[in-house]
């Protein structure tokens, strides 16, 4: 009696190993970010739980509490066998998923454990026709299911876990490598040594080397060692499921980390960008300045000391008067020219009176009047009434996009398209000029007026995109959704050019 309940507990200990290990599989295993290790640790679950309930059911067997054993022993030694079978066929799909220099994964765990199943079918419907119920045929397939399956999924599964153990070294996690080192030395001894002294049958070798073999040489049964064996791969198993909550760590470090350096460049480019716009603010005001001081100053001067002259010499000589005043009118007219000149500078009316493409055309026209470049205005899609905030961010990217193809691309052709999508509104500025090397330009940051650009659309919810190469020109474009930020406020502060 105290021997059957030692077996109790040993079988007890035994499915508990691995049917805890499976369970924490389940648990744990979709967190792994190794997608070839999380593949193969779901069919070690199974392997777990299948044949954590098996070792149960020889308990329960030994206990004498196995309902229905006695009157349909033929369905529970099938289903005891077929779980036998399953729960190593998993184990085997598990080992060929980690194999080493084995890129279809996916595909070995499958291959793999159907080829053990056919030779395992195959002898089994031999062994039918040597053996019968009555001489030990149920014992006679349980010995054949463990020689040709368990034995090769163990090996398997030992080959698969060190091969592991050297991913995890190269990851930097050498404890989790000892830790697959552990399970992959259990399962060698648990294959090798466990699955080898098996009942006593006919078959050979198993009517020499078997269990009761075993028990006379060692003093303890094989379950024992078998249990052994299980506890210590379950625990190497387990342990090294913790390298998903390291690694999930890691990624959230390092996710943080990148987070915060981007956030730091922004905020550090974001800076660098506020001092250049006050140094254009500060160059806009003196150009400003010297234009009112250079032209309309002196025009405005002019006109006064003009009219100075003719209060006096209105009674002495009209037709000079009048002379005089025909000068003054064309010199206001010149000052008023100059004045609308520097207003539409400052913000085109077109943009508010008409719109978005009219401000476009007005702008091309006003650059080609200027410089000899050849630019197209081209407006495709179903025009829309848009925010203004988005019409006017759309305009300065144009005109800091022109602006740069004047200053560097010595481009003869340039095209400006404005499209309505329907989500979004897309502004493409593309030159035939000399372009330049974009992934150079990337490497350190963009230069000043494209961080500018890539900035207006970023605050808008938009895609700022750049395509240039050496001697093929330039493209750039921008494109803003129709729903817009609430938070972004209208900015019509122009930025320097890069």
């Amino acid at each position: 009696m105290t021997t059957q309940f030692n077996m109790v507990y040993i079988y007890f200990i035994y499915g508990l190993a691995f049917f805890s290990m499976g369970l924490a599989i389940t648990l744990e295993a979709g967190r792994g970010s190794n997608a070839r290790l999380r593949h193969g640790l779901r069919a070690l679950a199974l392997f777990g739980l299948i044949h954590g309930v098996h070792e149960w059911i020889d308990m329960f067997e030994q206990l004498s509490f196995l309902p229905g054993h006695d009157i349909d022993p033929a369905t529970w030694h099938t289903t005891r066998i077929a779980m036998l079978e399953f729960s190593f066929l998993f184990l085997a799909a598990f080992g060929a998923s980690l194999l080493p220099n084995v890129k279809n994964y996916r595909r070995a765990s499958v291959l793999v454990p159907l080829c053990l199943a056919t030779i395992w079918g195959i002898g089994i419907v031999v062994l039918r026709g040597y053996f019968t119920i009555d001489t030990g045929l149920w014992d006679v397939a349980d010995v054949w299911t463990r020689y040709v399956v368990a034995v090769p999924a163990a090996l398997l599964t030992c080959i698969g876990l060190v091969a592991q153990q050297r991913v995890f070294q190269q990851a930097g996690m050498a404890q989790f490598g000892q830790a697959s080192l552990i399970a992959a030395v259990a399962f060698a001894f648990y294959g090798l040594v466990g699955q080898i002294f098996v009942r006593a049958t006919a078959l050979p070798p198993s009517n020499v080397i078997n269990q009761d073999l075993f028990l006379q040489t060692f003093g303890f049964p094989i379950q024992l060692l078998r249990a052994s064996a299980a506890v210590a791969s379950a625990y190497g198993v387990i342990r090294f499921l913790r390298s998903f909550e390291v690694d999930t760590q890691r990624k959230i470090k390092a996710w943080q980390e990148s987070q915060l350096q981007e956030a730091q460049r922004r905020e550090a480019q974001r800076g660098e960008m506020l001092k250049r716009v006050v140094s254009a603010q500060e160059a806009e005001r003196q150009r400003i300045a010297r234009e009112l001081h250079d032209e309309t100053g002196q025009a405005l001067t002019a006109i006064g000391l003009g009219l100075r002259g003719i209060s006096t010499t209105l009674r002495q000589d009209v037709d000079k008067a009048a002379n005089n005043l025909r000068q003054m009118e064309g010199l206001v007219a010149n000052s008023l020219t100059e004045l609308q000149r520097l207003i539409a500078d400052l913000r085109p009316s077109h943009l508010d009176d008409l719109g978005l493409p009219a401000a476009l055309r007005w702008y091309a026209g006003e650059v080609q009047n200027r410089v000899p470049l050849k630019i197209s205005v081209d407006i495709s899609g179903e025009p829309r009434p848009i925010e203004p905030v988005v019409n006017t961010a759309l305009f300065r990217v144009a005109q800091e996009a022109l602006t740069n193809i004047v200053k560097h691309a010595n481009a003869k052709t340039a095209c400006v398209h404005l499209c309505y999508e329907s989500d979004g509104v897309a502004l493409r500025v593309e030159d035939d000029g000399c372009g330049f090397d974009e992934n150079l330009s990337r490497t350190d940051r963009l230069p000043w007026g494209l961080l500018g650009m890539e900035e207006r659309a970023a605050l808008l919810g938009g895609q700022f995109r750049l395509n240039s190469r050496l001697n093929l020109g330039t493209s750039i474009q921008v494109t803003i959704p129709y729903h817009q930020i609430a938070e972004v406020t209208h900015d019509d502060t122009p930025v320097a050019g890069g």
